[in-house]
């Protein structure tokens, strides 16, 4: 009798091996940009993923919900939102030898707190009918009296401009950065406003010659009929060529810190980094893989090889408060 009811008992509460397996997600990235991996993810490993996403508010969602909080890991669309997460200790340590050889150690956090997962650059973009390509143009060069009244950007403090900002501190220092700064400001066409996109449009527009934009822009506008024809009028410059090569900034993702599913999430991770998931993920949104030697999509390649900034992303990071008060200083965004 015992030995039925054990039986029964086990049929009862019996469920397949990964029907409980489960990774939660909060995503800053668009479902689209994410899902065609999460797919192929499930069907190797029969974990379920089950994403939440929003343009804002993720990390203020999670910091709320404390040791609540359903997120075991956090994918960003940038640089900072991953050093406020760590900044605000809602991260875990990630431990992987499987991340640490797919992914270079600058684009991981010394102390494993966030791993990035695509690449993209902080280019300047130059009218083709007014300037031409500028192969040996620099971020320095951005401040040159040359360029009064020709440059447009967007804010100062959105995370892609404060990226760059901070790099030049680390770079320069903190006076020659405020210098270069000003000579920008004083350079610009117009008040900063807008998304990159709406400065390329400038551009075709004839409002200013040249523009500040991440490169994977270029590949969204081409692919939208109502905005191809601000990406067919300018040349895509790759600036520092000549030294210390373009200012990368990245996305990535974080394992919250009260995970309730840290090996699921550590899994994903991994996966994520992987040779297939890097070049569906970079190819989708035009962007560039973190692991060395995966292919690039046929138009991001179009756009050239190109040397980068070496500086380890926690080194840029360091100078963001920096770069914020600097801002600030020169009246920037005013």
């Amino acid at each position: 009798m015992k030995k039925i009811f054990a039986i029964i008992l086990g049929l009862i509460t019996a469920t397949p091996a990964f029907a409980s397996d489960v990774v939660n997600i909060y995503s800053f990235r668009q479902p689209y940009l994410i899902q065609p991996i999460l797919n192929d993810f499930t069907e190797q490993t029969g974990i379920k993923t089950n994403v939440v996403f929003a343009k804002k508010g993720l990390i203020e969602r999670v910091k709320r919900e404390g040791k609540h909080s359903k997120a075991d890991l956090v994918l960003t669309s940038n640089f900072s939102a991953l050093i406020q997460l760590e900044d605000l200790k809602l991260t875990q340590t990630i431990k992987s030898e499987h991340v640490d050889a797919n992914v270079p150690a600058s684009f991981r956090d010394e102390n494993g707190q966030w791993v990035a997962l695509t690449k993209r650059v902080r280019n300047v973009y130059s009218s083709k009918e007014r300037v031409g390509p500028l192969a040996e143009l620099t971020y320095e060069d951005l401040a040159d009296p040359k360029f009064k009244g020709q440059i447009c950007t967007r804010s100062g403090k959105h995370p892609y401009n404060l990226g760059l900002i901070a790099s030049m501190v680390a770079h320069h220092g903190e006076e020659k950065a405020k210098v270069w700064l000003e000579g920008v400001k004083a350079n610009l066409a117009r008040k900063p406003q807008g998304n990159d996109r709406a400065q390329v449009k400038a551009v075709k527009e004839g409002l200013c010659n040249l523009a500040l934009g991440n490169s994977y822009y270029l590949g969204k506008m081409i692919e939208n009929k109502d905005q191809r024809a601000w990406a067919e009028a300018v040349n895509i410059n790759f600036p520092n060529q000549t030294n210390r090569g373009s200012h990368i900034n990245v996305s990535g993702v974080v394992i919250t810190k009260y995970a309730k599913n840290p090996d699921n999430a550590l899994k994903l991770i991994e996966y994520m980094t992987d040779t297939t998931a890097q070049n569906t993920y970079a190819s989708v949104n035009m962007e560039y893989p973190v692991k060395p030697g995966v292919e690039l999509s046929s138009l991001v390649a179009s756009w050239g090889s190109f040397k980068e900034d070496n500086l380890p992303l926690n080194e840029v990071s360091k100078y963001r408060s920096v770069a914020l008060k600097l801002i600030d200083e020169v009246k920037f965004d005013l």
